[in-house]
């Protein structure tokens, strides 16, 4: 045999593998040594490693002088920053951290006390009870899906709910904590703020003593005006409870903005949302690191688009690395509207500054994270990273008050930014966004393009602009096929929002993410955006649709005329069975099909391979597969109409689809035809698939009104069925369908 000695490895195995005939004792001896010298080289670092301390690594929270002994030890790290607050939150999108900062910047300017903000994800909590007497926790803890965590949570959750869980004075025991919580959610959704009230519940049960009420956030309504109606009762509270004063802090800046007067173009990001994008080198693409996705397919699917749209795009993933399953969420990472960045362009000052190089540095790391990439441009801040188009909250009105360029402009901002209902009147049913209120307030015209000649200039620091408006987030899509049929491509159905302010001058107001994707469609077909109107007075949004830089920072997002869009994958729970022989039921009218379009084409993959290795009998003990969807009209806006005739003949009838045209078709008695009429008349069938075949539902769409109708047919179909009432027998497995995981919801508000 031949073997190397510099690979011992392949020396051993070699030994182990081939039978070796010793003729004499020498051959004997050379093997031994062979043997000897392969193990000292295998075992080198161990033998001849230097002499290492034998006692034990202190455990966390314990004998560590600063945070640097442990990463995940926070205890360790406020005692480091002599910090009395620490605030954990659950957050999916970026809205619970954006409180939890602002608790924190709060608490600095009112008592001068310093926080910690943390991802709960990045921490241990065994020695949650070793918290200071003088400290207090904070929770911003936001509900996701059906009444669950957010991914970031789910282990501190888990610490909390399991009694055999120990503290670091081994024992489930909190006795002594001080604690707040700030919960989020909607209240449209079943299990509405579940996860803020189970921590309450747990700390409270544990020993745990909770400062001021429970805060909760509705999304449905106005999480803003939740937030400040709590938060001035939970500071009285807090204050007494820490025994500190108001006054004792101060209104200190969290940045510092710098303009730079010389610094390398190549290192400046104008809008790339990550280090590998402006260096374009390779890495792994999630939501730190979207990856620029080519649009091959970008078309309407409405039939008559004088009022509305819905533009269905295909995400070439091809070499990306990504990947997908049916059920799962693709986050869209939008740019803000051409105008809105001009406009506030305009009221700040900086108009013919727009590309002045500029660094932010935080002035507290561990309270405030630079939330965007820098060094950067005040116009590529206002472009890419912060969210600019939302609605302009109370607090940052009154924020902004002491910088008005008038008396009369900062008398308009404190008293809309002071009072609850005049800011409802005027800003909410305006829907009107940070610019525009700025330049109302000081008597400017909205309705006009904005220039430096018509637009009052304000002299806001712009660290106060990153420190106050959020970062622009991703918009999540359900995906709307699947990876069994379209390996390559990710498929997103989106209707446009487009709708008109509820005040007297109804005003055009345009959702930012899907616009973004109709510019898209619209670049991508070679088509020019539809005139609305000319501008007047009574139409202040002016001629067109909002115009987006699409192309992207440095043209990244245009390639030899394809357009491109940032993209990532959110993982989902919603999912198929993996038995095609369970029934499956799925309601989703309008986009709310989008996931089912997926679902299906998944069902139609598997068919065609079952029919090609078992023949034409091969599915025939599989479940019904029924689909009930609703639209205004079969001619209007019925989505993937040409598709659905196609899936029914490739799954040998065991697909069925229902639908419902509100405005084509009419109950007995007149009134319109919905997806929950439709479960009703086949309430038989539906009965008969849960109860005895063990089927699952599925329920996509509006939150606010269809879902809840449809789990009350469900329910009333179901308690009749077993000889009760909706109320009764009919909740009951409504109930357990849910723990089961058979009755699933993707819905939103």
């Amino acid at each position: 045999m031949s073997v190397s000695t510099h690979d011992p490895v392949s020396f051993a195995a070699t030994l182990s593998l081939s039978p070796v005939k010793m003729a004499n004792q020498s051959d004997v001896v050379v093997l031994a040594l062979g043997v000897v010298l392969a193990a000292v080289y295998l075992f080198k670092d161990t033998l001849f490693a230097p002499s290492r301390p034998t006692s034990s690594i202190p455990s966390a929270g314990k004998n560590l002088a600063n945070g640097g002994g442990n990463p995940r030890d926070f205890i360790a790290k406020m005692k480091e920053g002599k910090k009395r607050l620490v605030i954990f939150y659950g957050s999916q999108t970026g809205t619970a951290e954006e409180y939890a900062i602002r608790l924190a910047k709060e608490a600095k300017s009112k008592f001068g006390l310093a926080s910690l903000v943390c991802d709960p994800e990045e921490y241990d909590f065994e020695n949650l009870d070793e918290l200071p007497e003088d400290c207090a926790a904070i929770f911003v803890m936001a509900t996701y899906g059906e009444g669950e965590p957010t991914d970031n949570a789910v282990q501190l959750m888990q610490n909390l709910e399991d009694d055999s869980f120990e503290f670091s004075k081994g024992e489930h025991k909190l006795e002594g904590l001080k604690y707040v919580v700030f919960a989020l959610g909607n209240r449209t959704y079943e299990h509405y703020n579940l996860i803020g009230r189970k921590v309450d519940e747990h700390l409270t049960n544990m020993g745990a003593q909770r400062i001021g009420e429970r805060g909760e956030g509705d999304d449905d309504k106005s999480m803003e005006e939740d937030y400040l109606a709590w938060k001035d009762g939970m500071w009285d509270a807090f204050s007494v409870a820490l025994g500190v004063e108001e006054g004792q802090g101060g209104d200190s800046p969290d940045f510092k903005v710098s303009e730079l007067e010389s610094h390398p173009a190549e290192k400046v990001y104008q809008g790339e949302l990550s280090a590998r994008a402006l260096t374009r080198t390779k890495g792994i693409h999630d939501a730190k690191n979207p990856y620029a996705s080519p649009v091959s397919v970008a078309k309407e699917l409405f039939q008559l688009t004088k009022d509305r749209n819905c533009v269905h795009v295909e995400l070439n993933i091809e070499g990306s690395g990504i990947t997908y399953q049916h059920g799962d969420h693709v986050g869209v990472w939008p740019l803000n509207a051409d105008v809105d960045v001009e406009r506030l362009l305009c009221v700040l000052g900086l108009h013919d500054k727009r590309d002045t190089v500029i660094g932010i540095e935080s002035l507290d790391p561990a309270l405030a994270k630079v939330p965007f990439p820098a060094p950067t441009t005040y116009g590529t801040v206002l472009r890419h990273y912060i969210d600019i188009s939302a609605m302009a909250g109370r607090q940052i009105l009154g924020t902004l008050v002491k910088f008005a360029p008038t008396p009369e402009a900062e008398a308009f901002l404190r008293d809309i930014s002071s009072d609850k209902e005049k800011h409802h009147a005027f800003v909410a049913n305006g829907c009107l966004k940070l610019g525009e209120v700025l330049q109302l307030a000081a008597g400017n015209d909205i309705n006009l393009a904005p220039t430096p000649e018509n637009t009052t200039a304000w002299n806001i620091p712009f660290d106060i602009i990153v420190s106050s408006v959020p970062r622009l987030q991703p918009r999540f899509y359900s995906i709307s096929s699947s990876p069994k049929m379209y390996p390559t491509t990710i498929h997103v159905t989106c209707v446009v929002l487009k709708y008109q302010s509820t005040d007297q001058k109804a005003r055009w107001v345009y959702g930012v993410g899907s616009n973004f994707l109709l510019n898209l469609k619209y670049a991508s077909a070679g088509e020019a955006a539809p005139l609305i109107s000319h501008a007047s007075p009574s139409d202040p949004s002016g001629v067109s649709f909002p115009a987006y830089r699409i192309e992207g920072p440095r043209g990244a997002y245009l390639s030899e005329k394809i357009y491109k869009a940032p993209i990532h994958v959110r993982r989902s729970t919603f999912r198929l069975p993996t038995n095609p022989k369970s029934p499956v039921i799925m309601v989703g009218p309008g986009t709310g099909v989008a996931p089912f379009r997926g679902f299906i084409q998944e069902r139609v993959i598997l068919a065609r391979r079952s029919l090609e290795k078992n023949g034409p009998d091969a599915l025939k003990d599989w479940g019904k597969i029924s689909l009930f969807y609703g639209c205004r009209r079969s001619t209007e806006d019925f989505l993937y109409a040409d598709e659905w005739p196609q899936y029914t003949e490739e799954l040998k009838g065991r697909f069925s689809l229902h639908t419902a045209f509100s405005r084509e078709n009419f109950k007995p008695d007149g009134s319109k035809m919905y997806v929950q009429d439709l479960i009703w008349e086949d309430r038989e069938n539906i009965a008969d698939s849960i109860l005895k075949g063990k089927g699952y539902v599925y329920i996509c769409g509006d939150a606010k009104n269809m879902s809840k109708a449809v789990e009350e047919v469900l329910a009333k179909i179901l308690g009749e069925a077993k000889g009760g009432s909706a109320e009764v027998e009919g909740a009951a497995e409504i109930k357990l369908l849910k723990e089961r995981s058979r009755l699933m919801l993707d819905v939103w508000s």
